[in-house]
């Protein structure tokens, strides 16, 4: 039997035969790291611990002290509630689990009634006995024709039909756990007694695929960790995300409306808009010193322009796209990438126009499914802090870095922390361009990130089509990543648009192609930003910035006088001329987030002053000052643009 080697952090090797699996190799490692063992990680890629190695590989065993932990006993715990489910309910079919189980797993039931809160007692309080019962989960590779006979003798029409989504060719597996078969790629832990604590959260009715026609499929949602006391500070942490859900804040602090009457499209309101445009000319004052020429491309192209591009067959089914005159097919843009590159290819170019950077802020429109909505993180219409950059192949390196040095400015002007970096390269098929500008391109990118501080964490086979990209992940108060800051190499475009310049030899040549962005789109970074400071945003992007409170009417002439002076060196400010008393209008104040206070009474008015009262505490003295003094240290505050890190 052929050996194969195995490489482990530590960078000891194992030689194993080939077929092992990452069981054996925890084995081979010790008696305790087997019996602990809850998946494995080959090669970057989490796998279940019973898939063969038919090469040499780097190997990690994931155990429940592992980050990975979570995610393996979640699925395995999705399995155990439909088990359980199927005992409760015989006759049940059951369609899919969750593929994200980074925080909940959830599985879709056709029963004859929806389910009550004493079922989800009953299904957990059998999910505890089936948990007790220590059995084995097993994994299994089959024939497209063994799963069909598996799953009909079973009644198991749904199965039967996301059978068919497996393309041909695609291995087929299913995942044994008692009693319970089901069609899974896994992974999955040892056995069930390793799935630890667990609660299921609530059920809720969901069309079959997601299609109103279909028939109403109950889901059953839930969350699992490895121990009671991870699980606890869990369901503390979603209580304090709903207390900072940006829909709900939205709402309170009077930002922005949703209205189904144009679903995944928001509606901002006056200090929504405050805010969006206050980021928009923060990303503007940057732009002259790191050299980028704002630009504005069209809403709607011939779809020939995105066939050029690449962009119509893959993503075709996510636009919109209508008739024009004469039959011709038109698009709404998607992205801007392909607009800056008939920018590109207007006119001539030479070298010394290199590196030419163009930035967009136009709104984009994107055909996401109804389903997935949510708010301002999962939108239809949208705008990015876009950029395109084409260069000399030989400048990419200082654009890469020039890329951190813009986002590290950008993220202490925001208060932002925590950043993981990593770089996602090139998928197995379906890629355009050559492997070997892929490899320099992604090893570019993982160099440049380490160069600016970062660990780079590399995610095998996750770039889109037209090249590897780096991601700055952020992760909100449940401890879910989302990406804002991107860059990315293209390798294809410029050959697809046929881009060329005039180089220093006199010869035409091909630029080098480089997708930034910072922010991401702006609709979702607002909505992490609000969750991640629960509304109460840095000084300078506050939409209402101060709240004049004067204490009874005969002070409200002086309020006014402290808010020109303050508006005329362009503080957002408010006047309470509400008849109501002090403690109100400060808890109305308080409410709505604003920054800061000043209360304006008979002291104040003699001696031309005002009583500051900031949210952040530390900075309130209690004592007066001078309204000159104020206006001129909130001057430099405000064009400051500093942030302290979210709390």
């Amino acid at each position: 039997m052929s050996e194969i080697e195995v490489r482990l952090p530590d960078g000891k090797t194992l030689s194993m035969p080939a077929g092992s699996n990452v069981l054996n190799v925890a084995e081979r490692i010790g008696k305790g790291l087997m019996r602990a063992a809850l998946a494995g990680r080959v090669d970057g890629q989490l796998v279940d611990l019973r898939v063969p190695l038919e090469h040499d590989a780097e190997v990690q065993i994931i155990t429940a002290k592992s980050p990975e932990a979570g995610e393996v006993i979640r699925h395995s715990a999705e399995h155990v509630m439909a088990d359980a489910v199927r005992r409760l309910f015989p006759g049940t079919q059951i369609d899919v689990g969750r593929s994200d189980h980074s925080e909940k797993f959830q599985y879709d039931f056709l029963v004859a009634r929806p389910f009550t809160p004493d079922d989800l007692v009953a299904i957990a309080t059998e999910m505890k006995n089936i948990i007790g019962e220590k059995s084995l989960f097993e994994r299994e590779a089959i024939s497209r024709d063994e799963a069909r006979k598996l799953f009909a003798k079973e009644g198991e029409d749904l199965k039967l039909s996301r059978l068919d989504d497996i393309p041909d060719g695609e291995e087929i597996t299913i995942f044994r756990q008692g009693k319970f078969t089901d069609l899974c790629r896994g992974p999955h832990v040892q056995r069930t007694d390793q799935i630890g604590a667990f609660q299921l959260i609530e059920a809720a009715g969901s069309y079959w695929r997601g299609d109103e026609s279909n028939p109403m499929l109950q889901r059953i949602y839930g969350t699992a960790f490895a121990t009671k006391k991870e699980l606890e500070a869990h369901l503390a942490a979603i209580e304090e995300a709903k207390e900072r859900d940006h829909r709900r804040l939205g709402a309170e602090l009077e930002l922005f409306m949703l209205d189904p009457v144009s679903p995944g499209s928001p509606f901002y309101l006056p200090k929504g808009m405050v805010l969006y445009n206050t980021l928009i000319d923060y990303m503007r004052s940057l732009y002259p010193k790191y050299g980028y020429q704002e630009v504005m491309t069209p809403q709607i192209f011939r779809t020939d322009l995105f066939k050029t591009s690449g962009h119509y067959e893959l993503f075709r089914d996510d636009m919109f796209l209508m008739q024009g005159d004469e039959g011709e097919e038109l698009g709404v843009k998607p992205m801007n990438c392909p607009g800056h590159c008939v920018l590109f290819a207007d006119k001539k170019r030479s070298y010394r126009e290199l590196p030419l950077r163009f930035a967009e802020f136009s709104r984009l429109h994107r055909n996401e499914r109804s389903g997935t909505l949510t708010g301002l993180s999962r939108v239809r219409s949208m705008a990015q802090d876009d950029a395109h950059i084409y260069c000399e192949p030989e400048q990419v390196e200082d654009e890469l870095a020039s890329f951190f040095e813009m986002t590290e400015e950008v993220y202490q002007a925001l208060g932002l922390i925590g950043v993981e970096v990593g770089v996602s390269t090139r998928p197995e098929s379906g890629f355009a361009g050559e492997s070997a500008d892929w490899d320099v391109a992604e090893q570019q990118l993982i160099d440049t990130v380490k160069a600016a501080g970062y660990d780079c964490r590399v995610k095998p086979g996750e770039a889109a089509f037209y090249g590897p990209k780096v991601e700055c992940d952020f992760r909100d108060v449940l401890g879910r990543a989302w990406t804002l800051s991107t860059l990315q190499v293209d390798v294809s475009m410029p050959t697809r648009f046929e881009l060329q310049y005039v180089g220093r030899d006199g010869e035409m040549h091909r630029p080098a192609m480089i997708h930034r962005a910072i922010l991401g789109s702006l609709e979702r970074f607002i909505s992490l930003y609000i969750e991640m400071r629960a509304g109460n945003f840095p000084f300078w992007m506050a939409p209402v910035q101060v709240r004049v409170l004067p204490i009874s009417d005969r002070h409200l002439e002086y309020a006014r006088e402290v808010e020109a002076k303050l508006g005329e060196v362009g503080i957002r400010v408010h006047v309470d001329d509400r008849s109501e008393k002090l403690g109100f209008k400060i808890r109305e104040a308080e409410v709505q987030k604003i920054p800061l206070m000043l209360v304006a009474g008979d002291k104040e008015l003699e001696s031309r002053s005002v009583t500051p009262r900031w949210r952040d505490e530390s900075k309130t003295s209690g004592e007066a000052v001078a309204i000159d003094t104020l206006v001129s240290e909130l001057k430099i505050e405000n064009e400051t643009r500093r942030a302290k890190s979210a709390s």
